[in-house]
């Protein structure tokens, strides 16, 4: 076991393969800022260390692999543009850790993938899940705005109009339909897809490890299509997002687990 700062992040070695795991089941997994310190710290270790050839990640307790932020956090750090810069910044160090892994990163799903946590499933190269998990973005119930990084990945995954729709619309998929537009590559039983996971992830360990780090590079170079520069302009569109009425109303609607009233402020 790899020592972490937080016990709400696992990592683990074993047999060539690190294993991350979101450890906070009472909240289904919502990743707080002290999870996504542990984020950073688990995934660097396992990019140094010459043993690990591939990397799972999964969330503890079977109900969910990340339901998204710790929405109880946003009250205090990230209330508004400003604290969402940030919370941006320290949550920046684990996001950029797991996109900038050369090694094979797969996510292990069963339950809810929501939000901050689909974007957390979007940077796997493979993604399996159980017929019982669920998929959304549900920014726009909050008044949040999702972030460029978040919404390209989706698109470049799923096509621009599947990704409007998973967007525009909060919706929740089903593992089935999550499938058929290629959100996850495979759906296996929730008895089978821990022996499942382990036997894929040991069959790319066993394979040559240059060769795999090459393809994975060649694949993401190929991916970046989308400018940074011409990102720019969706920056103070999310920043109004966090400094509006209507995100205020969002967290109010959730801590008060009724239906939030928008009205584009």
């Amino acid at each position: 076991m790899i020592r972490l700062a937080t016990r709400k992040i696992l990592a683990d070695v074993d047999d060539g393969v690190g294993i991350l795991t979101f450890n906070q089941p009472e909240k289904r997994n919502a990743v707080s800022l002290e999870m996504w310190q542990g984020i950073g710290d688990a995934i660097e270790a396992f990019q140094q260390d010459p043993a690990v050839r591939v990397v799972i990640m999964k969330g503890a307790g079977g109900r969910a692999f990340a339901s998204g932020a710790d929405i109880s956090e946003f009250d205090k750090s990230r209330a508004n543009a400003a604290q969402r810069r940030e919370y941006g910044a320290i949550s920046a160090r684990g996001a950029r850790a797991l996109a900038e892994l050369d090694k094979p990163l797969i996510a292990h799903i069963e339950g809810y993938c929501i939000g901050g946590g689909l974007a957390i499933a979007l940077n796997a190269d493979v993604r399996f899940a159980t017929p019982g998990s669920q998929f959304g973005i549900p920014a726009a119930r909050l008044g949040l705005g999702y972030e460029y990084a978040g919404a390209a990945a989706l698109a470049r995954l799923v096509g621009p109009s599947t990704a409007k729709d998973i967007l525009f619309s909060a919706r929740f998929l089903d593992a089935e339909e999550a499938l058929r537009v290629g959100l996850v590559n495979f759906v296996v039983d929730a008895g089978a897809i821990e022996a499942r996971v382990r036997e894929y992830t040991s069959r790319i360990a066993a394979n040559a490890p240059l060769t795999v780090r090459a393809a994975k590079r060649a694949i993401a170079v190929f991916e970046r299509y989308s400018q940074l520069e011409a990102a720019r302009e969706v920056i103070p569109l999310v920043d109004a997002c966090f400094d509006s009425d209507d995100y205020k109303e969002g967290r109010k609607a959730f801590a008060e687990k009724r239906r939030p009233v928008f009205a584009g402020r």
